[in-house]
């Protein structure tokens, strides 16, 4: 879903790059309450993770791609603020080293495709974990949920930008949300299975632990 150079005006380019560098400052100021030696090799798998799923990628309309995205994923597994760090990272890597994604609109894409998903996605989870009840398939379809309509949100506020804030028409909209709602899919199951494993496997290493299912196994076997 990374937007290219040359899909975004210069004016949607500063404004989303100021935007973008807003929230990245905002972002290291929380998450120095959240970061601790062990967490910081997790947000280097989780953006190791994120950026090679991030390389098998399809060509969409007007330059895009779908791909899949990771940011309600590591939302739910860092925190919001962590999450959508490790998510700026990948995109300034893919930008830089890869040409995936464009410099001119690296603001836009940290914005729509790193800390949308993130941040928006980690309070939905929490919202719909408040409601439903504290099982195992419960918490794993909030993350289904949230997964895919992040995804959906995603592709619609790219859409924004490159149809008001750059040269494609406005059928880039009913284009790019129809196809990532199915590309919504895959990312659900994929979120899905990875925050299953660390459930069954570290659930200490889940950002939430008040929102953790009943029966949640910690290390050594205990219950959670």
């Amino acid at each position: 879903m990374h937007i290219p150079d040359g899909l975004v005006d210069p004016a949607t380019a500063v404004v989303t790059t100021a935007v973008g560098a807003g929230l990245v400052a905002y972002a290291l100021k929380k998450s120095k309450e959240a970061l601790d030696d062990r967490r910081i090799p997790i947000v280097g798998l989780m953006a190791a993770f994120v950026f090679a799923a991030q390389m098998v990628t399809f060509p969409i309309a007007g330059g895009t791609s779908a791909h899949l995205l990771g940011g309600a994923m590591a939302g739910i597994l860092l925190g919001p603020w962590l999450g959508g760090l490790a998510m700026t990272v990948v995109y300034l890597v893919q930008a830089i080293g890869f040409a995936d994604g464009g410099i001119t609109a690296l603001g836009a894409n940290v914005i729509a495709v790193g800390f949308l998903p993130a941040v928006g996605g980690y309070y939905l989870f929490r919202g719909l974990t408040r409601i439903l009840p504290g099982t195992r398939m419960s918490y794993l379809g909030s993350v289904a949920v949230v997964s895919w309509a992040t995804t959906v949100a995603a592709s619609a506020l790219v859409a924004v930008f490159i149809s008001f804030g750059g040269p494609l028409p406005l059928i880039a909209f009913p284009i790019m949300v129809g196809i990532h709602s199915i590309v919504g899919f895959g990312e659900a199951l994929i979120s899905m299975s990875v925050i299953a494993a660390v459930l069954g496997a570290r659930p200490d290493l889940i950002f939430d632990q008040d929102r953790l299912p009943e029966r949640a196994s910690a290390p050594g076997g205990e219950v959670a």
